[in-house]
Protein backbone atom coordinates (compact mmCIF):
# COMPACT_ATOMS: atom_id res chain seq x y z
CA UNK A 1 0.00 0.00 0.00
CA UNK A 2 1.52 3.25 -1.05
CA UNK A 3 1.66 6.22 1.66
CA UNK A 4 0.62 10.09 1.04
CA UNK A 5 3.70 11.83 -0.03
CA UNK A 6 5.28 14.39 1.21
CA UNK A 7 4.44 17.72 0.81
CA UNK A 8 7.33 19.69 -1.00
CA UNK A 9 8.14 22.95 -0.32
CA UNK A 10 9.30 23.19 -3.54
CA UNK A 11 6.82 23.92 -6.34
CA UNK A 12 5.65 20.53 -9.05
CA UNK A 13 8.43 21.39 -11.26
CA UNK A 14 11.48 21.94 -9.30
CA UNK A 15 10.35 18.95 -7.26
CA UNK A 16 10.66 16.59 -10.00
CA UNK A 17 13.49 18.56 -11.55
CA UNK A 18 15.50 18.65 -8.42
CA UNK A 19 14.43 14.85 -7.34
CA UNK A 20 15.70 13.56 -10.64
CA UNK A 21 18.75 15.15 -10.38
CA UNK A 22 19.10 13.57 -6.26
CA UNK A 23 17.61 10.01 -7.85
CA UNK A 24 20.46 10.27 -10.56
CA UNK A 25 23.10 10.97 -8.05
CA UNK A 26 21.93 8.23 -5.71
CA UNK A 27 22.04 5.25 -7.56
CA UNK A 28 25.48 6.65 -8.77
CA UNK A 29 27.13 6.64 -5.06
CA UNK A 30 25.24 3.50 -4.47
CA UNK A 31 27.27 1.51 -7.33
CA UNK A 32 30.04 3.49 -6.45
CA UNK A 33 30.45 2.47 -2.79
CA UNK A 34 29.62 -1.39 -3.85
CA UNK A 35 32.46 -1.59 -6.41
CA UNK A 36 34.75 -0.31 -3.95
CA UNK A 37 33.36 -2.57 -1.71
CA UNK A 38 34.11 -5.57 -4.26
CA UNK A 39 37.39 -4.02 -5.01
CA UNK A 40 38.49 -4.09 -0.97
CA UNK A 41 37.28 -7.95 -1.45
CA UNK A 42 39.25 -9.12 -4.44
CA UNK A 43 42.34 -6.96 -4.08
CA UNK A 44 45.73 -8.66 -4.15
CA UNK A 45 49.17 -7.63 -4.64
CA UNK A 46 51.95 -5.86 -3.24
CA UNK A 47 49.83 -2.52 -2.15
CA UNK A 48 47.43 -4.74 -0.67
CA UNK A 49 47.36 -3.23 2.96
CA UNK A 50 47.22 0.71 2.08
CA UNK A 51 45.11 0.13 -1.11
CA UNK A 52 42.86 -1.44 1.22
CA UNK A 53 42.28 1.18 3.37
CA UNK A 54 42.10 3.75 0.66
CA UNK A 55 39.10 1.49 -0.77
CA UNK A 56 37.32 1.55 2.75
CA UNK A 57 37.62 5.86 2.38
CA UNK A 58 36.02 5.80 -0.91
CA UNK A 59 32.94 3.31 0.61
CA UNK A 60 32.97 6.06 3.85
CA UNK A 61 32.31 9.05 1.13
CA UNK A 62 30.16 7.19 -1.15
CA UNK A 63 28.07 5.74 1.59
CA UNK A 64 27.90 9.26 3.86
CA UNK A 65 26.69 11.04 0.89
CA UNK A 66 24.45 8.17 -0.56
CA UNK A 67 22.38 9.08 2.82
CA UNK A 68 22.31 12.65 2.80
CA UNK A 69 20.76 12.65 -0.90
CA UNK A 70 18.50 10.24 -0.12
CA UNK A 71 17.67 12.34 2.50
CA UNK A 72 17.02 15.55 0.42
CA UNK A 73 15.11 13.65 -2.00
CA UNK A 74 12.87 13.06 1.06
CA UNK A 75 12.63 16.60 2.41
CA UNK A 76 11.41 17.88 -0.63
CA UNK A 77 9.26 15.33 -0.94
CA UNK A 78 11.14 13.19 -3.80
CA UNK A 79 11.11 8.90 -3.04
CA UNK A 80 14.22 8.44 -3.36
CA UNK A 81 14.98 4.48 -5.08
CA UNK A 82 17.98 2.77 -3.99
CA UNK A 83 16.49 -0.88 -4.91
CA UNK A 84 19.40 -2.55 -6.63
CA UNK A 85 17.18 -3.52 -9.50
CA UNK A 86 16.83 0.22 -9.98
CA UNK A 87 20.92 1.07 -9.49
CA UNK A 88 21.80 -1.75 -12.05
CA UNK A 89 19.58 -0.96 -14.86
CA UNK A 90 20.04 3.29 -14.08
CA UNK A 91 24.15 3.92 -12.44
CA UNK A 92 26.64 4.87 -14.85
CA UNK A 93 29.65 3.22 -12.68
CA UNK A 94 31.43 1.00 -14.57
CA UNK A 95 31.15 -2.38 -13.81
CA UNK A 96 34.44 -4.29 -11.42
CA UNK A 97 34.82 -7.63 -12.09
CA UNK A 98 35.04 -11.09 -10.14
CA UNK A 99 37.30 -12.99 -8.87
CA UNK A 100 40.80 -11.93 -7.66
CA UNK A 101 41.68 -8.11 -9.25
CA UNK A 102 45.51 -6.73 -9.05
CA UNK A 103 46.46 -3.44 -6.57
CA UNK A 104 47.86 -1.98 -9.93
CA UNK A 105 44.26 -3.19 -12.32
CA UNK A 106 42.22 -2.36 -8.98
CA UNK A 107 43.71 1.20 -9.40
CA UNK A 108 43.05 1.64 -12.64
CA UNK A 109 39.59 0.69 -12.34
CA UNK A 110 38.62 2.56 -9.39
CA UNK A 111 40.37 5.52 -10.67
CA UNK A 112 38.15 5.24 -13.71
CA UNK A 113 34.86 5.17 -11.56
CA UNK A 114 35.21 7.71 -9.50
CA UNK A 115 35.70 9.77 -12.69
CA UNK A 116 32.89 8.24 -14.14
CA UNK A 117 31.24 9.46 -11.16
CA UNK A 118 32.42 12.94 -10.86
CA UNK A 119 31.90 13.18 -15.07
CA UNK A 120 27.96 12.11 -13.77
CA UNK A 121 27.50 14.10 -10.64
CA UNK A 122 28.94 17.72 -12.09
CA UNK A 123 26.86 18.71 -14.67
CA UNK A 124 23.94 18.16 -12.16
CA UNK A 125 24.96 21.27 -10.27
CA UNK A 126 24.02 23.31 -12.93
CA UNK A 127 20.82 21.71 -13.46
CA UNK A 128 19.90 22.40 -10.23
CA UNK A 129 20.84 26.21 -9.93
CA UNK A 130 17.01 27.82 -10.73
CA UNK A 131 14.85 24.85 -9.02
CA UNK A 132 17.11 24.44 -5.11
CA UNK A 133 20.30 26.26 -4.59
CA UNK A 134 20.01 23.85 -1.23
CA UNK A 135 20.29 20.70 -3.42
CA UNK A 136 22.64 22.63 -5.88
CA UNK A 137 24.80 23.41 -2.49
CA UNK A 138 24.95 19.45 -1.81
CA UNK A 139 26.27 18.44 -5.20
CA UNK A 140 29.07 21.12 -4.87
CA UNK A 141 29.82 19.41 -1.69
CA UNK A 142 29.97 15.87 -3.36
CA UNK A 143 31.77 17.13 -6.60
CA UNK A 144 34.47 18.64 -4.15
CA UNK A 145 34.51 15.77 -2.28
CA UNK A 146 34.58 12.99 -5.21
CA UNK A 147 37.30 15.13 -7.00
CA UNK A 148 39.82 14.74 -4.74
CA UNK A 149 38.92 11.47 -4.41
CA UNK A 150 39.72 11.08 -7.82
CA UNK A 151 43.18 13.33 -7.26
CA UNK A 152 44.17 10.91 -4.87
CA UNK A 153 42.93 7.99 -7.06
CA UNK A 154 44.81 9.19 -10.14
CA UNK A 155 47.94 9.83 -8.54
CA UNK A 156 48.53 6.36 -7.60
CA UNK A 157 47.19 5.38 -10.65
CA UNK A 158 50.17 7.33 -12.77
CA UNK A 159 52.85 5.76 -10.12
CA UNK A 160 51.90 2.72 -11.75
CA UNK A 161 52.52 4.50 -15.22
CA UNK A 162 55.72 5.33 -14.74
CA UNK A 163 56.89 1.92 -13.68
CA UNK A 164 57.95 1.35 -17.70
CA UNK A 165 61.76 1.13 -18.28
CA UNK A 166 63.17 4.34 -19.31
CA UNK A 167 65.94 2.19 -21.92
Amino acid sequence: MMAEPIPSTLDDQARDITGAVLQATLVDLIDLSLVAKQAHWNLVGRQFHDVHLHLDELVDLARKYTDEVAERAAAIGFSPDGRTGTVAKESGIPAFPSGWVKDRDVIKQIFEAVDTAVRRVRPRIEETEKTDLVTQDLMIEIVRQLEEARWMWQAQNAGYESDKPAF
